[in-house]
């Protein structure tokens, strides 16, 4: 996997709990054409996981399902390579972001 400057940011989202597409996208100002491909990337790489929430639950939210995305173990170690070498990674302070609560 390349340590690239969107990927930094994608992963250090999601572990700062912004676990959908597009509480990723607006916390990190990251248009969806680099988002998700770039977790399908991560995933592909075993660096995140993903999981789909149920029909129900998108229903009883008024919106189409979501996709949430995790960090594992491996994710975390590379985070902390993006950190090494992109060493002014900016905090992640969304306007009126709500962290995802699945």
């Amino acid at each position: 996997m390349n340590l690239t400057y969107p990927t930094a940011i994608i992963l250090q989202a999601i572990e700062q709990g912004y676990r959908h597409g597009f509480d990723i996208m607006d916390v990190t100002g990251l248009p969806s054409g680099t988002v998700y491909p770039a977790v399908r990337r991560l995933e592909k790489e075993g660096l995140i996981v993903s999981q789909w929430e149920s029909d129900e639950d998108a229903f009883a939210n008024n919106r189409p399902a979501r996709c949430y995305y995790e960090m594992n173990e491996f994710g975390a170690d590379f985070l902390a390579e993006c950190r090494a070498r992109f060493r002014a990674l900016p905090k992640l302070r969304p306007s009126q972001v709500r962290r995802s609560n699945a």
